[in-house]
């Protein structure tokens, strides 16, 4: 399952599945859901309808606290403005893929504590990014 498909050349809009939409749906809230095994306890990214670790069918949708640290990052600076992606690892357990908001790359650094940042603007995709905590 794709989290997100492209329209245009540079246009990210997300790939709404039953299995991703309340994902999506606490994205533009400015919220991060994980899936959570109701038999082995364990955090996952990115929705499923099963566990990938115990296989158990139907995991809990469940608030993630936002908060987490740089696992790896890139700069990208091919761009007009460089900018940061960043694997984050949350404190529940998943790292997942995102970029990383309001701060010089340069100052960016692995364990670098993050949290999520407020959603986007009017038009602005729901995708999670994150933010110096």
């Amino acid at each position: 399952m794709s989290l997100l498909t492209h329209v245009g050349r540079d246009i990210p809009v997300p790939d709404r599945t039953p299995e991703s939409a309340p994902y999506w749906d606490g994205a533009a809230r400015g919220e991060l859901w994980l899936r959570r095994c109701v038999a082995c306890d364990r955090h996952h990214h990115y929705p499923r309808s099963s566990c990938p670790f115990c296989f158990a069918p139907d995991p809990a949708w469940v608030r993630a606290s936002g908060r987490g640290t740089v696992y790896s990052y890139s700069v990208v600076d091919r761009a007009a403005v460089p900018y940061v992606i960043a694997w984050v690892t949350l404190e529940e357990g998943p790292t997942l893929l995102s970029n990383l908001l309001g701060c010089e790359a340069a100052a960016v650094h692995v364990g670098m504590a993050v949290r999520l940042a407020p959603p986007p603007g009017e038009g602005g995709p729901p995708i999670p990014m994150f933010v110096p905590a």
